[in-house]
C-alpha cells in the first residue's frame, strides 16, 4: 500500500480537490494553458500544479505535451466525462437543484425567467404498478427482443419510440414514432422535422445540460433501462406560450442492426405526481388531449 499517496489524498481539502478538477476540465476543453488560465482566473503555475497533483494521485498521465501543445492521453479522455459530472453535480447540489430520494436522483430547477424543471428517477419496478399500459408493454417487448431494435417483438411499440444516436455534437434524433407522445404534443409535421436535430439546449446552461445528460449516459453505459417522471412547461408550437406537461419517460438501451448502440425514449402522460415537493397542478393543468392512444 502506498502510504505516501494516501497521505496526499487525505491532506487534500474538498475545495482544493474541486479546483483541481476544474483546472483539469478547463485545460482538457481548451488544450491551451493560457486560455485555461484566463477562463479560470488563475495562474499558469497553479493550473500546472493542479494537473501534476491529479496525475500523481491517479497514477497516470492525463495530458501529453508535444511541441508545446497540450493533448489528452487516453486516461485523460476517459476521466473527462466523470470530471464534468462531478463539477456539474457539485454546483447543482450546492444550489439545491440536485438531490436524491431513497437514493434516486431528483432535479429541481428554477431560473430567473421563471422556467421550472422537475425530474424524479423512479424504480423500474414502478412500471408494473403504473397506469401506463404503453410503458409496461415497452419493457416487456424490450426484454423479449433482447434489446434488438429491429426485432419482431418491438413492432407493437415501435410507433411510440423516439430513437437517438450519440454523436460528437450530442444525442441526435434519428427516428420519431408517428404515435409517440412527442408527435401528439407537437403535431406530426413538427415532430417529423425533429429528425436529425440534437436533443436540444436547456435554459439552465452547460452545467444543467450535463445533469440532464446523466440518465442517457447511464443507460448507454449499462445498455439498460431507466424510468423518470418529468414536470415542466413547454410550448406546443414554436414561439407559443409554455404549457404544463408532466410525463413518465422510459429510456431503453437497444442495438441497431450493425450492433451499435441506440437509445430509445418512450413517454406517456403521468396520472399521479411522483416528484417529491411538487404538487398535482402540473398534471391537472395539462391539455386534455396530451396523451397517447395505446
Amino acid at each position: 500500500m502506498n502510504f505516501g499517496l494516501c497521505f496526499i489524498v487525505n491532506e487534500i481539502t474538498n475545495p482544493l480537490l474541486f479546483e483541481m478538477i476544474r483546472s483539469f476540465s478547463k485545460l482538457a476543453k481548451t488544450l491551451n494553458l493560457s486560455h485555461a488560465v484566463h477562463e479560470l482566473s488563475s495562474t499558469r503555475q497553479t493550473v500546472r500544479r493542479h494537473i501534476a497533483s491529479l496525475e500523481e494521485i491517479k497514477g497516470e498521465k492525463l495530458f501529453e505535451v508535444v511541441n508545446r501543445q497540450y493533448a489528452l492521453t487516453e486516461a485523460g479522455r476517459n476521466a473527462l466525462p466523470e470530471a464534468d459530472q462531478i463539477l456539474a453535480r457539485g454546483h447543482a447540489w450546492l444550489r439545491g437543484q440536485l438531490g436524491g430520494v431513497d437514493g434516486m436522483m431528483q432535479v429541481s430547477y428554477k431560473n430567473v425567467e421563471g422556467w421550472e424543471y422537475f425530474q424524479q428517477q423512479l424504480k423500474i419496478s414502478d412500471v408494473w404498478g403504473a397506469d401506463s399500459a404503453l410503458l409496461r408493454t415497452a419493457v416487456s417487448c424490450w426484454a423479449k427482443s433482447g434489446g434488438d431494435l429491429e426485432s419482431e417483438h418491438m413492432k407493437a411499440v415501435r410507433p411510440y419510440f423516439l430513437v437517438y444516436r450519440d454523436t460528437p455534437s450530442g444525442w441526435i434524433c434519428v427516428e420519431v414514432g408517428e404515435k409517440s407522445f412527442y408527435s401528439k404534443w407537437w403535431g406530426w409535421a413538427e415532430a417529423r422535422s425533429s429528425i436529425g436535430r440534437s436533443l436540444g439546449e436547456f435554459p439552465g446552461g452547460e452545467e444543467f445540460a450535463t445533469i440532464m445528460d446523466t440518465p442517457f449516459r447511464e443507460v448507454q453505459k449499462n445498455h439498460s433501462l431507466r424510468l423518470d417522471q418529468v414536470a415542466t412547461r413547454v410550448p406546443r408550437e414554436p414561439g407559443g406560450d409554455p404549457k404544463a406537461i408532466c410525463f413518465q419517460r422510459l429510456l431503453m438501451g437497444v442495438r441497431m442492426p450493425d450492433g451499435s448502440f441506440a437509445l430509445v425514449t418512450v413517454v406517456d402522460r403521468a396520472e399521479k405526481m411522483a416528484v417529491s415537493g411538487v404538487d398535482q397542478r402540473w398534471i391537472d393543468d395539462m391539455p386534455a388531449d396530451a396523451t397517447v392512444d395505446f
